[in-house]
């Protein structure tokens, strides 16, 4: 016997031997077949398959290279001496390919997992269906209920960034115990901001574009000091007030709780403006928070409600 063909049919066996121990460890054949566990049947059926038949062809392609001689006619193209002979396409490569293309074709428009059964999907549904019950029993949730679901939302979601006790991690994030810093405070006056707060395109301008209208005149390195201490430190004290008044004031409101669709309340973490940020995202003085897309309505407003809840403790 040729020693290629003998080498094979020994891979062969020592394949299919390790096979039988791989199931016989799992408890056998018959167990698998007594569990109708079809999946791993078809498994260890595919993987007999393969190892016989990949062996076999390997064999047939190394005893033919070790056999055959070249023949044919030689193309008429030549790159550095080398010429190709011009041989047909073997019948074999021809039917694999086009029946590529067809399974491609069909698994695209018909096969798993686009019109099938799929775990994935089975389970997708069930979620779907049971965050309708959740939103349909807690649509009406009072603010203690939503503070409480609020929290356990924002331990899963936030506080990897912002922390657990909301701090912000020494300022690498917002700390949302208070509605802004000084830091951020001055960073939007410096570079104006669209960050979409309004649930509107609206932009404030930066600093070139705010005027004082008590002096008339641009705002000052000094004013953006002062009404940022004065901001950030809840409006309160009367250094800054007056920057903030001939300059703020005319779009977030005097109180700072801002102007209906004009500008945000920078006086107090509202729950609107919590929505609208997790809606849009934000982009300040620290980074970039992205926009938070999937979540249900009740959990959109338990968030709301724990966040604006954080700055009056």
């Amino acid at each position: 016997m040729n020693k290629t063909v003998l080498t094979a049919i020994i891979v062969v066996i020592a394949m299919l031997g390790f096979t039988y121990a791989a199931v016989e460890l799992a408890g056998g054949v018959d167990k698998l077949i007594k569990d109708g566990d079809l999946v791993n049947i078809l498994a260890i059926i595919g993987a007999v398959i393969i190892v016989t038949v990949t062996s076999f062809v390997v064999t047939k392609y190394v005893r033919q290279m070790q056999n055959d001689k070249v023949s044919g006619t030689l193309s008429e193209e030549s790159w550095g001496g080398i010429r190709e002979y011009n041989n047909e396409l073997p019948m074999g490569w021809a039917v694999a390919f086009l029946g590529t293309i067809l399974f491609f074709i069909w698994y695209l428009l018909i096969g798993f997992p686009v019109n099938s059964y799929s775990q994935i999907g089975e389970y997708n549904e069930a979620a779907k269906k049971y965050d309708q019950k959740f939103v349909e029993q807690f649509k009406n949730a009072d603010e203690k209920t939503l503070i409480e679901m609020g929290e356990a939302s924002f331990m899963v979601n936030c506080a990897p960034c912002h922390g657990l006790q909301a701090d912000g991690m020494d300022g690498k994030s917002a700390d949302l115990h208070q509605r802004i810093s000084e830091k951020s405070v001055k960073h939007v006056i410096l570079n104006g901001s669209n960050n979409n707060i309004l649930g509107t395109g609206m932009m404030m301008p930066d600093r070139n574009g705010l005027v004082n209208m008590t002096t008339s005149a641009p705002i000052t390195d000094a004013e953006i000091d002062a009404v940022a201490k004065y901001v950030a430190g809840n409006l309160k004290g009367s250094v800054g007030a007056d920057v903030f008044a001939g300059t703020c004031a005319s779009c977030h409101g005097a109180d700072g709780k801002g102007l209906d669709m004009v500008g945000p309340n920078i006086a107090e973490m509202s729950p609107a403006l919590v929505d609208m940020v997790l809606h849009s995202g934000k982009k300040g003085a620290i980074g970039q928070m992205p926009a938070f897309k999937n979540f249900n309505d009740v959990q959109y407003k338990a968030l709301d409600a724990y966040v604006s809840s954080l700055s009056k403790k």
